[in-house]
């Protein structure tokens, strides 16, 4: 999959020092969101995780991330490893209790107070 990443990585800057390694740091993004731990716990061989969450903005910013979704997905489709039939509806995805106007837990909803012309609140 590299090869089909690597050309769609953006070009070491004309000035300044070289870029870390694209697919170290593509490496460090992945494993970072595979494990759900901080930036900080980014392990040495990785790379350094300034670098990381810098490069991963600077992509998002730059456009790099969608060309890499629309190369893998591609390469996918290609390889007939893509299902384009599938359907989300309500069954699948939950929404939160509060999406749907639920109230707390033990408190009955309050009743909001008619507004007269005068936006003064009717006394009762």
């Amino acid at each position: 999959m590299w090869d089909r990443i690597e050309p769609l990585m953006p070009a070491d800057p004309v000035r300044g020092r070289r870029w870390a390694d694209h697919r170290r740091t593509l490496e460090a993004i992945a494993w970072k969101y595979r494990t759900n731990s901080p930036w900080r716990d980014l392990p040495d061989e990785l790379g350094s995780f300034q670098t990381a969450h810098k490069r991963l903005i600077r992509w998002a910013v730059d456009g790099t991330w969608e060309m890499i979704l629309a190369a893998v997905l591609a390469a996918a489709d290609t390889d007939d490893d893509l299902d384009w039939t599938v359907s989300v509806d309500s069954t699948v995805v939950r929404a939160h209790q509060h999406a749907a106007g639920a109230g707390k837990k033990g408190r009955p909803a309050r009743e909001s107070q008619p507004i007269t012309r005068s936006d003064a609140p009717v006394a009762g």
